[in-house]
């Protein structure tokens, strides 16, 4: 009977080895999509108080004279506010990309600029940074390269004290690295990574003593971590210019650490903000999974231990309650560390995480398909794995999730049915018993469903 069925499937195109090797490569592209797009994304960092204040979000454009006048008053002006204000008005103009482009083209503006962030006066410090976080946020490659200049003191002021600067540094790094190869190559010898990797190792085990859950309690107020932390993770999401050395020098052990105090903390307080921190971390663990260096130095083996998974789904928890639309986040994570690792896949069974999963599917379609496909990666492993997954409740989920007219959650439940009528004997007989056929049958006419709809009839009445 066994042998019968694997042949059946392999007439298909669908044998076992061939069919781990569709998945893998499918997840694969699927991940690294998903990572790219992530990284191309950017972060526009800004005071709605301060907006308001500085009367409302009329964007003026500049002309060369009135940029030109304005830098010299932030340069020479009298007093320190007549200062401030004109670098606050070459702020708001820098909104606009038409003032971006006759900044940049201005010669000696750059220079004036990096040269009132090195000034000595906190607060023209402050609004020149920001000057540059509007740069860095053009769409212009040619205005992120303009930035060249001022990076190497971005970069030095990472190992500031003042939070806020830290986190408008970080943003505009981030941002401007996204945009332009030229940035990258540059910062990579100013030392980015290390920068990046000094900052992080400031999380690990901040909530964990005993005189830190104050800290805690008063996120997001909390120095210096509160509002670092915030920006810091997703700041590393796109500035992994160089992913196999951050792995080398520990980022998904430091970020795993860092996931443990996450979890613990979002037990202790109530308060909202704790998932400005969570779903960045999260992200970055998943998108350094995704890179062949993680698989080279054994990533998933960095994060072995059993609380990692025990911490990600006290976090799913808290998603679920306090901010369901970050779900996926956790999810995609829990796909990354199941994928390509046993061990994951086996604490998920031993740690009984698989019902708390399977509950999850009514939440959405997205989180539906993320579900299944971690699903998907346990059976997968083999018959040992699914003989804990069938039937239990998977068996009357599998048949809800049919019922559904969404194509993709369905074309997941059937490639969650083909692995388990692959690995577990007797699956086959059990779906059919329970109208699995009828179910089958809804989504005959389904163009991109048809060839596995029409795999798994055959399977289920021959196998």
């Amino acid at each position: 009977m066994w042998s019968g069925r694997r042949g059946l499937l392999r007439s298909s195109g669908c044998g076992v080895e061939e069919l781990r090797c569709r998945r893998r490569e499918r997840e694969a592209a699927l991940r690294k999509a998903r990572r790219e797009q992530q990284l191309v994304s950017k972060r526009l960092l800004r005071d709605e108080a301060t907006e308001e204040a500085e009367g409302g979000c009329v964007v003026v454009i500049l002309g060369e004279a009135e940029i030109q006048e304005f830098l010299r008053l932030a340069q020479r002006g009298t007093e320190e506010k007549e200062r401030e204000r004109a670098l606050v008005s070459l702020r708001r103009g820098l909104q606009h990309p038409e003032t971006q482009q006759t900044f940049i083209r201005l010669e000696g503006s750059i220079r004036t600029l990096v040269g009132l962030l090195t000034s000595n006066q906190a607060l023209l410090q402050l609004e020149a940074a920001r000057c540059l976080h509007e740069l860095s946020h053009s769409e212009q490659s040619a205005v992120a390269e303009a930035c060249l200049p001022a990076t190497s003191y971005l970069l030095t002021y990472l190992s500031g004290h003042s939070s806020d600067f830290i986190e408008l540094c970080l943003y505009t790094l981030g941002n401007l690295i996204v945009e332009s190869e030229a940035v990258r190559r540059q910062l990579l010898p100013q030392g980015i990574v290390p920068a990046l990797a000094a900052c992080i190792q400031l999380g690990p085990g901040l909530y964990s003593p005993p005189a830190h859950t104050a800290t805690v309690t008063a996120w997001p107020k909390a120095e210096p971590w509160g509002s670092c932390g915030v920006c810091l993770v997703p700041s590393l999401h796109h500035l992994q210019v160089n992913n196999a050395l951050l792995i080398t020098q520990g980022a998904l052990t430091t970020l795993g650490l860092l996931l443990l105090d996450l979890a613990a903390a979002v037990q202790r307080t109530e308060d909202a903000g704790l998932e400005l921190l969570v779903c960045p971390v999260v992200r970055c663990l998943s998108n350094l999974l995704t890179e062949a260096a993680a698989e080279t130095v054994g990533g998933p083996m960095q994060l072995r231990d059993e609380r990692v998974l025990a911490a990600l789904f006290i976090l799913l928890q808290f998603f679920l309650h306090k901010q369901p639309s970050l779900l996926p986040e956790g999810l995609w994570l829990l796909n990354n560390l199941t994928a390509n690792s046993p061990s994951f896949c086996t604490s998920l069974i031993s740690l009984d995480l698989i019902e708390p999963l399977l509950h999850l599917l009514s939440v959405s379609n997205v989180v539906s398909v993320l579900v299944l496909t971690v699903l998907c990666n346990v059976a997968e492993k083999g018959p040992a794995y699914c003989q804990h997954l069938w039937p239990g409740l998977l068996l009357p989920t599998l048949l809800d999730t049919l019922a559904l007219s969404d194509t993709e959650v369905v074309g997941q439940s059937l490639e969650l049915l083909q692995l388990l009528f692959l690995y577990q004997p007797g699956a086959a007989q059990a779906f059919l018993q329970q109208s699995g056929l009828q179910a089958l049958q809804r989504h005959e006419e389904v163009a991109q469903l048809q060839d596995r709809v029409h795999a798994l009839q055959q399977t289920a009445l021959h196998g």
